[in-house]
């Protein structure tokens, strides 16, 4: 730990002070692990704090109510974004902020607001942080933060093995969905904030909050997550050479570049498809439906980000 985060740390600062909770998913790893963010937190004169830790990211949701009645003004939420989705979840429309411990595989959330992968920074962000009110999308009535949708991005986001990210990167994302390519095009109707976009077959339909998405893909190179609007992407590509071609132009940085990508943004999204399709959210599969109803929440959330004038060890420069 550096003495500039140390310095950072010790103490809290008054106008941050107040009742500080964490919720963690015990099975994911960080830095030194839970020990060592508690250690952090004393270090820096939150003790105690409010603390559960949960098996499953879906046992989550309930821990934050607790936080929350007990009067959280700051909730610690360590793990993937699978975590940070459903905390975010319950958080939102709260005068609660989130501070974001990235201890998962992808951290997406993390990754695309600055929040690296380094315990003591995390904590100090969390604490001294820029609070921002971001947006959140909302389908089908659960808020993501990341991206959404539904087709394709399902097998996709599941199959890519740990091994094959870590040893190819994006790539490994181009690889995992060639394997999986069904070939399976439903006759599918968009409209965006009330007018027909689109109408025929599809493969897959995605709504993002962020610009970049699974496996570090730059898929929304105008996403902003506090400008009151979501990218919408349908993707019409329904064999192997077909995602061959549009998954290297994503990995790429290139997706508006793809003859089988359409891509624009909106505020409230209405999407229909002749067969039910199992959707996603922030990588988490949820049931299957025939019709989606997306939408922009602007300003859901308080998150705590790093200071636009940070330097590379978080500190003002």
């Amino acid at each position: 730990m550096s003495a500039s985060t140390l310095a950072a740390l010790d103490p809290v600062t008054p106008e941050r002070s107040g009742t500080v909770a964490v919720v963690a998913h015990r099975k994911k790893a960080l830095g030194g692990g839970l020990d060592e963010l508690r250690a952090t937190l004393v270090r820096a004169g939150v003790d105690p704090a409010i603390w559960y830790e949960v098996p499953k990211s879906r046992k989550a949701p309930k821990k934050v109510r607790k936080a929350l009645k007990r009067g959280a003004d700051l909730v610690f939420v360590w793990g993937g974004d699978g975590m940070v989705q459903r905390c975010a979840d319950t958080l939102a429309g709260s005068d609660s902020a989130m501070a974001i411990l990235p201890a998962g595989t992808a951290n997406l959330f993390a990754t695309n607001l600055g929040i690296p992968a380094d315990l003591a920074e995390a904590v100090r962000i969390g604490l001294h942080g820029r609070r921002r009110r971001l947006d959140l999308g909302k389908l089908n009535g659960e808020h993501f933060a990341v991206m959404a949708g539904a087709g394709f991005d399902g097998d996709l986001i599941r199959d890519a093995d740990r091994q094959l990210k870590g040893r190819l990167g994006r790539l490994a994302y181009v690889w995992t969905g060639l394997r999986h390519v069904r070939g399976e095009l439903v006759r599918t109707r968009i409209r965006v904030d009330g007018t027909e976009w689109f109408d025929g077959d599809a493969s897959c339909v995605l709504f993002g909050n962020v610009g970049t998405i699974t496996g570090g893909i730059p898929a929304f190179d105008d996403a902003r997550p506090d400008d009151g609007a979501l990218e919408v992407g349908v993707a019409t590509a329904s064999g192997a050479v077909d995602w061959a071609r549009t998954l290297s132009r994503m990995a790429a940085g290139r997706s508006e570049d793809s003859p089988f990508v359409r891509i624009t943004r909106g505020r409230v999204v209405r999407v229909r498809f002749d067969a039910p399709k199992t959707y996603e959210l922030d990588g988490g599969a949820r049931t299957t439906a025939t019709r989606l109803k997306v939408r922009v929440v602007p300003g859901a959330l308080t998150v705590c980000c790093p200071d636009p004038d940070a330097g590379p060890d978080g500190t003002a420069g």
